[in-house]
C-alpha cells in the first residue's frame, strides 16, 4: 500500500518520509504514475484513466499501480495538484489589480483548455498539495493593491476562480460548434414563426442577441461580459484612503 495522500503530495519535499521497506528500488514511481495519468487524461479524457491503461503504459501489472497511489480518488488529487504546480507563475510587477485579476482568470481558463478533465475533479483534498498551495499563494497577490483583510482576500480569489470554472466548460472545443452555427442560420426564421407573439420579450432579445453573436451563444462574448462584471464587483472592495 502507498503512503498516505499527504505524504504522496509532498513526496519531493526535503522533509518527506522516505517510506517503504528496504529492498530493490521500484521500477515505477508515484511521479511516473501521475505523469502517465496526465498524458492519458489530456489525450482521451478522465474516463480513460484506468488502472489497466496505466499498467499498459508503464509496463507494470495493473494492481502494482495502487502501491504508488492508493486509489483512483487519490490519483485524481495528485493529477490536479501536478497540473496546478506546472502553471506559469510570472511575477505580477507594477500592473494594477484589475490587470492582475484578468491575468489570473485568463491563466486558469487556459489551464482548463489544456486539461479539460480538471472540470470533473471536485475533490477538496487538492488544497493539501504543494502545487495547489503555490498556485493559491501566487494568485492571492493579485489583490495586493486592494489591501483586503485575509478572509476577504480569500473570498475574492474564490469568486474569480468560481467564475472561471463555470465558464470553462463552454470554452472546450466543441465538435459540433460550426454545425450548430449553420443550423441556427437555417432555423432562425422558422423558430421566429413558431414563437410568434407568445413570448415577445424573448423573441426581441433573442433576435438581437442572435444577430449580434451570429448564433445562439458565444462563449467568448459571455467570457468578456462576465469577467468585466467580476472586475466591477471587486472594485467595490477597494479601501479608499480616509
Amino acid at each position: 500500500m502507498a503512503r498516505p495522500l499527504i505524504d504522496l503530495l509532498w513526496r519531493d519535499h526535503p522533509s518527506a518520509p522516505s517510506g517503504g521497506a528496504r529492498g530493490p528500488r521500484a521500477q515505477v514511481t508515484t511521479g511516473a504514475v501521475v505523469d502517465a495519468a496526465l498524458e492519458i487524461a489530456v489525450a482521451d479524457g478522465l474516463a480513460a484513466v484506468t488502472v489497466r491503461r496505466l499498467g499498459e503504459r508503464l509496463d507494470a501489472s495493473p494492481m502494482s499501480v495502487y502501491t504508488h497511489v492508493n486509489s483512483r480518488a487519490d490519483l485524481l488529487v495528485l493529477m490536479a495538484d501536478a497540473a496546478h504546480g506546472r502553471m506559469p507563475r510570472d511575477a505580477f510587477g507594477p500592473e494594477p489589480w484589475p490587470a492582475r485579476v484578468r491575468r489570473v482568470a485568463e491563466t486558469n481558463l487556459e489551464l482548463y483548455r489544456a486539461h479539460p478533465w480538471l472540470l470533473d475533479v471536485t475533490d477538496d483534498r487538492t488544497a493539501l498539495g504543494p502545487g495547489t498551495i503555490a498556485k493559491y499563494d501566487h494568485e492571492l497577490h493579485a489583490f495586493d493593491e486592494l489591501e483586503l483583510d485575509d478572509v476577504v482576500r480569500d473570498a475574492a480569489l474564490t469568486f474569480v476562480l468560481d467564475f472561471v470554472r463555470a465558464s470553462g466548460r463552454a470554452h472546450l472545443p466543441g465538435r459540433r460548434a460550426e454545425e450548430l452555427a449553420q443550423l441556427w442560420a437555417r432555423v432562425a426564421p422558422r423558430l421566429a414563426a413558431y414563437v410568434g407573439e407568445d413570448f415577445p420579450l424573448a423573441a426581441r432579445v433573442g433576435s438581437a442577441a442572435g444577430e449580434a453573436l451570429q448564433g445562439a451563444y458565444s462563449p467568448q462574448d459571455a467570457w468578456r461580459f462576465g469577467l468585466d462584471r467580476v472586475i466591477d464587483g471587486l472594485s467595490t472592495l477597494r479601501q479608499e484612503p480616509t
